[in-house]
């Protein structure tokens, strides 16, 4: 395998990685300045309040994004697979 080759097998899995993790990191920010705007507004300061509805949230993106996560996933490891019976 060639550095190129390795290079262009590194930015893969990064691309998939992100394809991976962006839905779960976008819920968490949206849902995290939605209730933090709202504990602004309202001058409720409690800690626990933005956990519980922000890893609801995160589960049910988690559920509806877990077959194009796996299809990703399925993706990259059918490409390294090719390469691996390549050499």
């Amino acid at each position: 395998m060639t550095p190129a080759d390795s290079l262009d097998f590194a930015r893969g899995a990064i691309y998939v990685l992100l394809e991976v993790a962006t839905p779960a990191m976008l819920t968490a920010l949206i849902v995290g300045l939605g209730i933090g705007l709202l504990q602004a507004l309202t001058q409720i300061q409690e800690m626990t309040l933005v956990f519980v509805p922000k890893i609801i949230a995160i589960f049910i993106v988690l559920l509806i994004a877990l077959p194009f996560a796996g299809a990703a996933m399925n993706g990259l490891m059918v490409e390294i697979a090719r390469r691996i019976a390549a050499y």
